[in-house]
Parts: structure tokens; sequence; C-alpha cells
């Protein structure tokens, strides 16, 4: 049987090593740590490894809201999204994770942009911004 990526990155505590060094990242960015400034850290981290371990392949099952209503409050921006993204990625190739387990983790990520916000670039349009997650442009 095939090595989940999940597997391959080195299992949970692994997983909740580069989680938490991600998340802490997150809520300390200047551009979007503003939006975390109310939000438990322990459950965004324990939501993120959920949403990730389950995608990677774990046994593990999401719990959490759906993604677009737990953002639909934020008026989160293609730049704001792509700042998050980055932080993801320069934290990946800090923990140098296999470059499969990296690349799907990152298309992932990218391919639930459209539930985060209606940008689906890298601008940071504020009208734009208010518009619901996943409402047509």
């Amino acid at each position: 049987m095939a090595e989940t990526l999940f597997e391959q990155l080195g299992g949970e505590a692994k997983l909740r090593e580069i989680i938490g060094v991600f998340i802490d990242r997150v809520f300390e960015d200047r551009m979007i740590g503003f939006f975390f400034r109310n939000a438990d850290r322990a459950r965004i981290k324990d939501m993120e490894y959920q949403l990730t371990a389950q995608f990677l392949g774990a046994p593990v099952e999401y719990t959490g809201r759906r993604l677009d209503l737990a953002h639909a409050k934020h008026p989160i921006m293609g730049g704001q999204f792509a700042r998050r993204l980055k932080i993801l990625r320069d934290t990946l190739e800090e923990f140098q994770i296999p470059a499969a387990v990296r690349d799907a983790w990152l298309e992932h990520n990218e391919r639930l942009r459209s539930l985060i916000t209606p940008n689906r670039g890298s601008d940071c349009d504020p009208a734009e911004a208010l518009k619901k997650p996943g409402a047509a442009s």
C-alpha cells in the first residue's frame, strides 16, 4: 500500500509542529494578523491541523465550520490570501518538506481560494473584498 502524503510528511507530531509555527506566524503577521486578534489560537491550530491532516490522507475528520461560512464575515482580499499562502510556503520550505507533499499542500490551499475570498488574483480591491466568498463576480 502506498504511503500517504501525511506519512511522507512524518505523521501527526511533525504536522502539528509545522502547523504550530505556521499559525503563530500568521497571527503575528503585519498584513493579515489583525484578522486573528480575537481568535483562539489553539483552536485555529487544531482546525488547521484537522483540515490539513485530512487532505494529506490521515484518518482525521475536520470538525470545523465550512470554510466559506467561517470566513464570510472577513473582507479578505486577494493579496491577503496570497500573503497567507506565502507564509505557508516559507514555513514548508524552512521545514524542508518533501516537494511532492509541499506542492500538493500549496495547490490544495490555492483550490480553497474561492471559499475564502472572491479575489482571483493577488490584488487588494476593498470593494471586491466586501463580496461574499463564493459569490459570482
